[in-house]
């Protein structure tokens, strides 16, 4: 019980300083660099605010991830890091992916050079160790790594097109893996603190990014959050057995498809729409399914709360998923399925009709 106390105290306390130090950190970014992170006024890039806005909100994510690191011996003092493969290559896939969306940010990157540097921040993550084991074969769950670590990492860009959506959605996925980290009691675990770091950059950046929002976290948040959520993604949701110790693929395929629902959902409905529009998927535009919500009628903090609120239901589902359901058959998986099926349509229909091709 004191173990357990001491554990809430030192998380408790970290949560709350960092997300004063991500408070402090962009706001004093916000007031001595208004002119650093926005593009250039000319650029033919479709956004979906009228009013360039600093794209700094990165730079206290990726502070307070290397931040978390460091703290980590400072709380544990019984446990050594420095040759955690795993935690090494998170720490250089991430650094890769904040310093690509950094360059991005100022030059505006080319789609294959982004694409390049993604697919080395998956290779990095493979080397050590994070990889997903969905296949008997080791080559395709290489590949199928690959996939989900690029899926991702654009996906949580394609989504930061309005206020605070990607900011919000982000969080429930941290608070997801948080929840399974609980639930099979890994409560002294490095990734703990990263969690809990990056939540609370989130939170404290949350304050400017509300709509109307001073800051944005421009590619250089959106590339870092894509990658961090991407590895944690195969360490505690595609590669995480259940309770009973079981690693069931269709059942870790549903914890993870709903856990990152709505990134995957948008991007699934942009690249279908402009696939169908003879347009290609990588240029901007107003086809998001956030728009096509404002489109009819929603305001963007409405839109926001709306995409909270899918994804505590997922996560709610995860619960059940992960922690009630002993005996998984085929009516869990025709359940889960309409489930999934149903919000995507919900999302993609109205695109349909107000999506601004």
């Amino acid at each position: 019980m004191e173990g357990k106390l001491y554990l809430l105290l030192i998380y408790g306390s970290y949560f709350i300083s960092t997300v004063i130090l991500s408070f402090l950190i962009n706001g004093l970014l916000l007031k001595f660099a208004s002119n650093l992170g926005i593009r250039n006024s000319s650029e033919t890039t479709i956004r979906w605010s009228a009013q360039a806005k600093p794209a700094l909100g990165g730079i206290s994510f990726f502070l307070i991830f290397l931040l978390s690191i460091a703290s980590y011996p400072i709380f544990f003092e019984h446990h050594f890091i420095s040759f955690n493969k795993q935690l090494l290559g998170i720490m250089a896939a991430s650094t890769l992916a904040f310093l690509m969306g950094l360059s991005d940010d100022a030059y505006n990157t080319k789609p294959l050079l982004k694409l390049a540097i993604q697919i080395s921040c998956a290779f990095i993550l493979i080397f050590t160790d994070t990889s997903i084991s969905l296949f008997s074969s080791a080559f395709l769950n290489y590949i199928f790594t690959i996939f989900w670590v690029v899926a991702i990492m654009n996906s949580i860009n394609m989504l930061d097109n309005m206020d605070a959506i990607t900011t919000l959605v982000s969080i429930t996925i941290i608070i997801n893996a948080l929840f399974i980290l609980y639930l099979n009691s890994h409560s002294d675990n490095i990734h703990i603190l990263l969690l809990v770091g990056v939540l609370a950059s989130l939170i404290g950046f949350l304050f400017y990014n509300w709509h109307p929002s001073k800051i944005i976290m421009g590619d250089t948040g959106s590339q870092f959050l894509g990658l961090f959520l991407a590895a944690i993604g195969i360490i505690y949701f595609w590669d995480t057995p259940d309770f009973n110790e079981e690693k069931i693929q269709s059942k870790q395929f549903f914890v993870t498809i709903l856990t990152f629902a709505i990134p995957i959902i948008d991007t699934t409905t942009v690249v279908i729409n402009r696939l169908l529009h003879g347009k290609s998927p990588f240029i901007g535009g107003k086809d998001h399914t956030t728009h096509s919500l404002f489109f009819m009628g929603l305001t963007e903090k409405r839109i926001a709360v709306l995409y909270t609120g899918i994804s505590f239901v997922s996560m709610f589902f995860n619960y059940l998923i992960i922690h009630y359901i002993d005996n998984w058959s085929y009516l869990h998986i025709i359940l889960f399925s309409v489930y999934f099926i149903t919000l995507f349509w919900f999302l993609y229909a109205p695109t349909r009709k107000y999506g601004q091709h």
